[in-house]
């Protein structure tokens, strides 16, 4: 009996978010609750996030590369935010680092027994579902939040 008789297009399982994704929304809530402009150096967030500075390169380059951060070159150069935190979405992220998460691989075009399949339907409603939840979070928001954490009570204006 075969399991499976759709399509995978390589890097894609159900729902499998890696550390890119993970470590990537990470780096762009630091780079959020830096301010507005305020570079930072590849070093200062892989120490921060507990990354090494190679991994976090990876994922800035792929970001850059999205759009979604740029680099500031100089002495006191390094990595911002190349939109505004509250017009990115962690969707955004995910999608730049890791390319388009499916629950489920039939989802793609071409499933041979998609005209059959009756539980496609309920795959498409939680895909749905979860394309909602990660476009409806902005990194402005898990900026804000993360700031509220370190220092309760007292009011952040940095974003």
């Amino acid at each position: 009996m075969e399991l499976d008789s759709c399509p995978h297009r390589e890097g894609m399982g159900m729902a499998d978010l890696s550390t890119k994704g993970r470590y990537a929304a990470r780096i762009m809530v630091c780079l959020a609750s830096r301010g507005t402009g305020v570079p930072a150096k590849k070093r200062e967030i892989a120490e921060q996030e507990g990354i090494s500075p190679d991994y976090a390169e990876q994922l800035l380059l792929k970001l850059r590369a999205h759009g979604l951060v740029r680099s500031v070159r100089g002495a006191h150069g390094g990595f911002v935010l190349d939109r505004p935190a509250h017009a990115i979405t962690v969707k955004d992220v995910i999608e730049a680092t890791e390319g388009a998460i499916l629950l489920a691989p039939c989802l793609l075009a071409g499933c041979s027994r998609s005209s059959e399949c009756v539980t496609q339907g309920v795959w498409r409603k939680a895909q749905a579902a979860l394309d909602g939840v990660l476009a409806s979070v902005t990194i402005g928001e898990l900026a804000e939040e993360a700031c509220a954490r370190r220092s309760p009570g007292v009011p952040s204006y940095a974003i």
